[in-house]
């Protein structure tokens, strides 16, 4: 109100101050957060000409604006293929457990290292829980293959010393869907337990301090401040991860499933058959007309949710 009533006073409005004189006020907070611009201008801006791949006939001797324009021809490989539903329904649904899963198990993790007391051992589980994310996706295929193997597999070793039969997972491709989400899990879920970790330790200590003068115990407490405290930061991440929801983990289903033609209906998602489909000609049109598909769709999704969250809950949409 004070603001306000001395804005009223001098009669002079923020929105009409230049946007050089805005920058230069706040010159130290735009320093900081140059990389970052430098970062999204050279590679989500300086690429969007290149969109126009999509529709064309790419060659690489007329270059992409000398290319025969062929309009929505490159769109319709996925639709004619038949396995447009069937490819979009998988991706999404590997997302949203992704997504969904992934940040409630961060958000568990979090919680439970911010109620751990030794400082030691704290820190040993937050390494241990953060190694899997820097291990490669083609290591971890051959880990989950070493595991899983019809033939020389850890897992078929123990089954037959325990006098059970052998179990065909590359043969089974309901299985995949469960497995998948696990080996996802595993790998990611010390990293993204990470922002939630720094959302928990920015919380007001006095009020947690005043919460046990209360008498409130561990579980009282995680549910009446911490949980709350992080609603901004769980709906932030679970709007940003939505942006990609139909863009799929390529390394990883790659690499795990490979070109295993029985487990397809379950684990083919709209980047691996892409990659099938163009790797021997190189058809870069058609990748780059699955791309603008998959960006597409993906905007259209956050719109969708961040216009829910605004009218719910207006402090919580990104914009």
């Amino acid at each position: 109100m004070i603001k306000q009533k001395e804005k009223i006073k001098t009669g002079v409005k923020t929105s009409r101050i230049p946007f050089w004189k805005k920058v230069w006020k706040y010159r130290v907070l735009t320093l900081m957060c140059l990389p970052a611009i430098i970062f999204f201008f050279a590679f989500s801006y300086m690429p969007l000409p290149g969109i126009y791949v999509a529709f064309v006939k790419y060659n690489y001797r007329d270059g992409i604006f000398g290319s025969k324009f062929v309009g929505l021809q490159n769109f319709e490989f996925l639709a004619e293929s038949g396995k447009l539903f069937d490819l979009t329904r998988n991706t999404i649904l590997y997302n949203l457990a992704f997504i969904l899963l992934g940040n409630l198990l961060a958000v568990v993790v979090a919680i439970l290292l911010n109620e751990m007391r030794s400082k030691w051992f704290k820190k040993v589980s937050q390494t241990m829980m953060f190694l899997p994310y820097f291990i490669s996706q083609v290591l971890v295929g051959v880990l989950v293959y070493n595991l899983l193997n019809y033939d020389t597999g850890f897992v078929n070793s123990i089954l037959t010393s325990m006098g059970l039969e052998r179990w065909q997972p590359y043969a089974d491709p309901y299985c995949w869907t469960v497995l998948l989400v696990v080996i996802y899990l595993w790998q990611q879920t010390g990293y993204n337990s990470v922002v939630y970790f720094a959302a928990i330790m920015g919380i007001d200590a006095e009020m947690i301090e005043a919460s046990r003068v209360d008498g409130a115990n561990a579980f009282q407490k995680i549910r009446y401040i911490i949980l709350p405290s992080l609603k901004p930061t769980i709906v932030i991440l679970l709007l940003f991860a939505l942006g990609g929801i139909v863009k799929g983990n390529f390394g990883l289903f790659y690499n795990i499933i490979g070109t295993n033609s029985l487990l397809y209906s379950t684990t083919d998602i709209i980047e691996t058959f892409v990659y099938r489909a163009t790797m021997t000609d190189f058809n870069f049109s058609t990748a780059s007309a699955v791309g603008l598909y998959q960006s597409i769709v993906g905007f259209v999704i956050v719109m969708t949710f961040n216009y829910i969250v605004k009218k719910i809950e207006p402090d919580y949409s990104l914009f």
